[in-house]
């Protein structure tokens, strides 16, 4: 914004060429700020309305200007150093210092401001007595004009500027002409029609400034625009008929007018003290009066005037003429421009507080240092931070490498100045090497007692596991130490995996660390970032022995299957150095660029599934397998484990809540089938939560869980049974499946799809690639070995066939399946059920070889949990069998098979309680839990072809033949 002074010094060249108004000496004498606020303190009570507009006329400034000769920043706008599109701007106030220069020793003052007032005075007098007929519109945008102001307006158009001035050249310099009107949009670029102003503006006369872009506006009094006139509004100029705008007549004297007005110079004194505070001064033309002027409808519109709003609220006080509701309008603005004053003084004072405070904290630091460095009392930051580097290795067994480097940095950082970028470099690199525990080793504890005693307490079961991490104990009790050994737990979730490398850690008295690397994909979290690089740090085992502070914990690595790989490298490759025994004694990590000795380092892996585990990464690796929990597992595993621990979270007692065996054994069985125990205990925490709701809303004391109200506490069972038939018809087969979950029963079935057309076999249910060959496998043996237990049977020679395997939205792959698909189809060629409650699994080759299989645990708890009596595996896994715990195989009868002949005899050796047909087409009915009519539709197509005479001579009972 343009300042009042500024504006004022400038004033007398721009109406240079205005000699009947004013000569420059008047003006200088009349712009002096002195001068100025003398006349303004000569009303020191009521005055008239002549000697008020008196004082106006040369007092009112532009509604945003200021003086800014202290605000150090001279020349530029109070806001934002933009201009505000109709008032004085930095280029106006350019050439003030010139001409004032160029005026000191010419018209030294000699002619009163007075004259210049007397002038203007006269051309007012003459605009008051008669209003002209038409005015050309000048718009203007951002803020309106208003009554008896003397300002520069923008115009960027320089010829609309020159036609501007060519209608002022023929009205007369001292003849009102012009109307300056607020824009609708501040964005138009020219102006054309009335509907794009607002319907009220100022009665103006302008003055040529000299400056490409101003004019400089005097304005008089309000008028309405009318109408366009076309006769004059030719050569890009807007012509437009207009009438004067008149206030409501009022009562000068009258009370609440006087009061208003009061409030409106109370509120210009308090703004201008704000602004004075505020170092912004802007101009305030009432600021010295005392008193309450009778001139009220002036007095609104110049308070409106010097209020920095938002167009619409000062168009609204140039557009209203009842004179009692343009006070209030102007009250309000004033009183929002002052509490704006107030919030940013209130921000500025806590600002220059907060910057005072800091300035003087840190004058008194320096000050200190200084008085302690003379006094030899303390030593500068640089020797301090050196001499706690050099403290942080004592008691430390450095290697020489390493050694060499921190010697080397500490001389480095000795002669770099503490504000140099390179010295935090430094600094920082100085901090991760003197902090590492370099030779600093935790105790261990390799009693086996005690090593017994924490694994049982922590858990359940994992009898096999306990041994075999025992046994890793006892070796190193002999050798002093466990070395060379990487530990990797392989199996579903929730079986505890975790928690299993937190009791080794416990056992061996050794600190323990965990971090994951599922989906991990940047090599720099293994082997930490240059130090080039901005924020670069070491990577994740750096920062567990800096944690740990030992250099030789238990660091547990989880989700080792699930590694990512992305353009930042591969972090399997970077993993092989660390769990590589032969070369993780000099682990080199890309901060540090010094050997890192891992080797002390006990690491323990995790995975769901071995197969995605890179083959290099696995070999380094001794694998532990951890299958699922069987029924009573689970159960005692909630008794000492889940259930007190919900019980204490949720923060009820032992006697509030009773949940009996029997309740956690329906929730195992139909709520929480997975392998672990994770299911479950979220089953638990849910059904201690409603009891801890009822305990407090109901103030119960006894909150009892039994079968009969389970469903209102977990809801439905989600499993009822695995088995979709009660007795398996012709043509189906349970086989076992294993998942990364733990074993699941896995139905094969088939179907007569077409007779006797083109023989083939159709499959769907979801396979993988390598399930899909086992079916070519089984449906080519199964040709071949019907034969030999039905010569005459010609069924593949003309049935095509459909085999589905249920749950088609669930993936399935895995050659394991061979054998249970051969027996289907055989029992569909034969029309005869195989011996029932038996499942089977083997992979099948071509010549009929049963070759073993893996997950033997997760099967056998599968087929018990499915209440099947009979299972058959191949003859090589025979041994993993025998090794199960007794519990496991309790109710199980086993069959092995070393060739599909195996397989057959015990199949089809017993017979059952389902009728034999000798038509393979006609068969019983099954009973089938979730497809009642699949028997039905299998045998129905058949029945319905019509068959020649010479098939009928030819058939034979095949069903018979055994």
């Amino acid at each position: 914004m343009m300042s009042c002074h500024r504006f004022l010094l400038r004033l007398p060249s721009i109406l240079a060429s205005t000699k009947p108004l004013i000569n420059r000496s008047t003006f200088r004498s009349f712009a002096s700020p002195s001068a100025r606020f003398s006349r303004l303190s000569q009303f020191d009570s009521p005055i008239s309305p002549a000697r008020f507009k008196q004082a106006r006329l040369y007092s009112t400034l532009p509604p945003d200007g200021g003086d800014q000769e202290n605000d150090g920043n001279d020349g530029e706008d109070d806001n934002d150093g933009k201009d505000d599109g109709n008032n004085g701007t930095n280029a106006l106030a350019a050439s003030t210092a010139d001409f004032v220069s160029a005026s000191d020793s010419a018209d030294a003052g000699n002619a009163s401001p007075l004259v210049f007032q007397e002038q203007v005075n006269a051309i007012r007098n003459q605009m008051m007595a008669e209003t002209p007929e038409r005015v050309m519109v000048v718009p203007i945008h951002k803020r309106p004009f208003f009554p008896n102001m003397f300002s520069p307006i923008v115009v960027d158009d320089a010829i609309f500027k020159r036609t501007v001035l060519e209608w002022v050249n023929q009205h007369g310099p001292n003849n009102a002409s012009i109307g300056i009107v607020l824009a609708r949009d501040d964005a138009a670029a020219k102006v054309t029609d009335l509907a794009q102003l607002y319907p009220v503006g100022i009665l103006s006369t302008v003055y040529d400034t000299g400056h490409q872009k101003y004019l400089l506006a005097l304005g008089f009094y309000r008028i309405r625009l009318v109408s366009i006139d076309r006769q004059y509004s030719v050569s890009g100029r807007l012509v437009a008929r207009i009438a004067r705008v008149q206030d409501e007549e009022y009562d000068e004297f009258d009370v609440q007018i006087r009061a208003q007005s009061a409030e409106i110079l109370e509120s210009i004194r308090e703004l201008e003290k704000a602004l004075a505070d505020a170092s912004q001064p802007r101009s305030t033309p009432l600021g010295q009066m005392q008193g309450t002027p009778q001139h009220a409808a002036e007095l609104a519109d110049i308070g409106a005037a010097i209020c920095l709003a938002d167009k619409e609220k000062l168009q609204a006080v140039i557009e209203c003429t009842d004179i009692k509701e343009r006070q209030l309008k102007t009250i309000y603005l004033l009183k929002a421009e002052i509490e704006a004053m107030r919030i940013q003084a209130k921000i500025r004072n806590s600002v220059e507080e907060s910057i005072s405070k800091s300035h003087r904290k840190f004058m008194l630091n320096e000050q200190l240092k200084m008085i302690k460095k003379e006094l030899g009392i303390d030593k500068d930051e640089k020797s301090t931070v050196i001499d706690k580097f050099k403290e942080a290795l004592k008691g430390k067994t450095v290697p020489p490498d390493a050694q060499k480097v921190i010697d080397d940095e500490l001389a480095k950082l000795s002669t770099l100045e503490p504000q140099s970028s390179e010295y935090n470099v430094t600094r920082n690199y100085l901090d991760w090497l003197t902090v590492l525990p370099w030779g600093v080793h935790a105790k261990e504890n390799f009693d086996i007692e005690h090593a017994t005693k924490v694994l049982d307490e922590d858990h359940y079961g994992l009898k096999d596991i306990k041994e075999r991490i025992l046994e890793f104990i006892a070796v190193g009790a002999l050798k002093q130490g466990l070395q060379g050994k990487i530990l990797c737990f392989v199996g579903p979730p929730g079986v505890g995996k975790t928690s299993i490398g937190k009791s080794i850690a416990r056992a061996l008295n050794r600190e323990f660390y965990r971090f994951s690397v599922g989906g991990l994909s940047d090599v720099a979290e293994i082997k930490g970032h240059r130090r080039t690089y901005i924020g670069a740090m070491p990577g994740k085992l750096i920062q567990a022995l800096k944690l740990v502070k030992v250099s030789n914990p238990v660091i547990l690595i989880d989700e080792i299957d699930k590694l990512g790989h992305g353009y930042q490298g591969d972090p399997a490759s970077a993993l092989l150095e660390v769990l590589d025994p032969a070369q993780n004694s000099s682990f080199n990590d890309h901060y540090l660029d010094v050997p890192v000795d891992l080797s002390k380092v006990l690491f323990v892996c995790t995975a769901n599934v071995k197969d995605t585990i890179p083959g290099p990464l696995l070999d380094r690796m001794e694998l532990i397998n951890l299958s699922g929990y069987i029924l009573e597992e689970k159960l005692n595993i909630a008794k000492r484990y889940l259930i007190p621990r919900a019980q204490e979270d949720s923060g009820l007692k032992a006697e509030q809540v009773v949940l009996a065996d029997s309740v956690v054994r329906t929730l195992i069985r139909s709520y929480a089938r997975e392998a672990g125990v994770r299911s479950l205990q979220k089953l638990i925490e849910r059904i201690f939560r409603k009891a801890a709701f009822q305990v407090v809303k109901d103030k119960s004391q006894h909150v009892e869980v039994t079968d009969d109200v389970l469903n209102k506490f977990v809801g439905k069972p989600i499993f009822t049974s695995d088995r979709y038939f009660e007795t398996t018809p012709p043509g189906v087969v349970m086989g076992l499946a294993w998942t990364a979950m733990g074993g699941a029963t896995l139905y094969v079935e088939t179907i007569v799809d077409k007779i006797g057309q083109k023989a083939d076999l159709r499959c769907t249910g979801q396979m993988g690639d390598v399930m899909k060959e086992s079916t070519d496998i089984a449906y080519s043996y199964a040709k071949a070995f019907l034969p030999q237990v039905a010569r005459s049977n010609r069924f593949f020679k003309k049935a095509s066939v459909h085999m589905h395997i249920p749950e088609g939205a669930t993936p399935k792959d895995g050659p394991s399946a061979g054998v249970t698909m051969v027996t289907a189809l055989l029992s569909l060629a034969l029309n005869k059920p195989i011996r029932q409650n038996l499942a089977m699994t083997g992979e099948l080759t071509l010549t009929g070889v049963v070759l073993p299989i893996g997950g033997v645990k997760e099967k056998t708890i599968a087929a018990q949990r499915s209440g099947v009596k009979y299972i058959m595996f191949p003859k090589e896994n025979k041994r993993d069998f025998d090794e199960l715990d007794d519990n496991i195989k309790e109710g199980l009868e086993p069959f092995f098979a070393a060739s599909y002949k195996d397989v057959y005899d015990v199949a089809f050796s017993e017979p059952t309680e389902a009728s034999v047909s000798k038509d393979p087409v006609a068969t019983e009915k099954p009973t089938m839990k979730h497809k009642q009519k699949a028997g039905k539709s299998q045998n129905s197509d058949l029945v319905s072809k019509k068959r020649t005479k010479s098939d009928k001579r030819q058939r034979k009972p095949e069903g018979q033949e055994q």
